[in-house]
C-alpha cells in the first residue's frame, strides 16, 4: 500500500492484526475498528463467549476476524497464538497488546504480599514481554510490523491506591521506549498509549458513579466528557497505521487532558476563581 493510498483510503487493508484482550472493552473497539479498516482480524482472549460475540459482530458487518481462545499469562499458549497466526496467515502485521488489570484494591503497600505482586506483574507486564517475543521474530523478518501497547495513566502519575500495578504500568511505557530504538532499522514499529478517565471492562464509570457524580464530568475532565472504548481504538489505529510511519518509542496519554490539566479542576462553585487546585469540591 502507497503512502497516498494509506493517507485517503481504509488504513489496514489485508493486514494481519492481533489484539489481545480483543473480547471488550478497549480491545473489542479495537478489533472492530480495525476490521472496518480491512484488518485481518485475531481477536485472542481468555473469554470465549467474548471473544465470539465481538469476531460475529466483525463478521457480519462484512469484515475478517477469527478468534483464538488464549490466556496470555501462560507461555504455552502464547507460543499457540503465535503459530496458529503464522501458519494461518504467514505474517503478522500489527500486534495490540491489550490485556491488563488492577485486579483488586490491595490496600496499603505494607499489606501486600509476593503473590499479588506476582499476580499484577503476569497480566500487566509479563505478558507484554511474551507475546511480542512470540511475533517480533516474525515482524523482523519481514522487516515490516507495528506493535502498540495498552498502559496506562498511572504508568506516569503517582498512584497511591497500587504503587505495584503503577509500576508495571510505568515498565510497559519504558519497555515501549526502549524497544522501539532497537527494532527501528529492522522496519518494526514500538508506541503505546496511556489511557484515563475511559469505560472499559475494569473501569466501568457508568456503573460506579452516581448520578451526581456523573455531572462532575465538564469539570473533571478537559474535554468534559467520559472517555469511550473507541476514543482509544482510534489512536490505537494511528498508531498501527502509515499515518504513524514516522513514530516510534512514544506512548500518547490518551486522557481526555487530564495529565495536561495536572490536578486542576475547573470550578463551578467559587464565583472568584474558574479554576482550583484545591482537595475542596469543585
Amino acid at each position: 500500500m502507497g503512502m497516498d493510498a494509506a493517507i485517503t483510503g481504509p488504513l489496514l487493508v489485508d493486514r494481519v492484526a492481533v489484539v489481545t484482550g480483543g473480547g471488550g472493552g478497549i480491545g473489542a473497539a479495537t478489533a472492530r475498528l480495525f476490521a472496518a479498516h480491512g484488518a485481518r482480524v485475531v481477536i485472542a482472549d481468555i473469554d470465549p463467549e467474548l471473544a465470539r460475540r465481538t469476531a460475529a459482530d466483525i463478521t457480519d458487518a462484512g469484515g475478517s476476524a477469527v478468534v483464538r481462545v488464549t490466556d496470555v499469562r501462560a507461555a504455552d499458549q502464547v507460543a499457540g497464538l503465535a503459530r496458529s497466526v503464522l501458519d494461518r496467515h504467514g505474517r503478522v502485521d500489527v500486534l495490540v497488546n491489550n490485556v491488563g488489570h488492577w485486579l483488586r484494591h490491595p490496600g496499603d503497600f505494607v499489606d501486600t504480599d509476593p503473590q499479588l505482586w506476582d499476580e499484577l506483574y503476569r497480566i500487566n507486564l509479563h505478558h507484554v514481554f511474551s507475546v511480542t517475543h512470540a511475533f517480533l521474530p516474525a515482524m523482523i523478518g519481514q522487516r515490516a510490523g507495528a506493535i502498540v501497547n495498552v498502559s496506562s495513566v498511572e504508568g506516569w502519575r503517582g498512584y497511591p491506591e497500587d504503587p505495584v500495578y503503577a509500576a508495571f504500568k510505568a515498565a510497559v511505557i519504558h519497555f515501549t521506549r526502549s524497544l522501539a530504538v532497537q527494532v527501528g532499522r529492522d522496519g518494526v514499529r514500538v508506541n503505546g498509549i496511556g489511557p484515563d478517565v475511559t469505560e472499559s471492562l475494569q473501569v466501568p464509570y457508568s456503573q460506579w458513579l452516581s448520578a451526581e457524580e456523573q455531572t462532575q464530568w465538564p469539570q473533571w475532565v478537559p474535554v468534559g466528557r467520559m472517555g469511550q472504548p473507541e476514543d482509544q481504538a482510534r489512536v490505537i489505529l494511528f498508531l498501527a497505521s502509515d499515518l504513524a510511519a514516522f513514530v516510534t518509542g512514544h506512548t500518547i496519554p490518551t486522557d481526555g487532558g487530564t495529565g495536561a490539566a495536572g490536578g486542576w479542576f475547573r470550578s463551578s462553585r467559587r464565583p472568584d476563581r474558574q479554576w482550583t487546585n484545591r482537595p475542596i469540591a469543585p
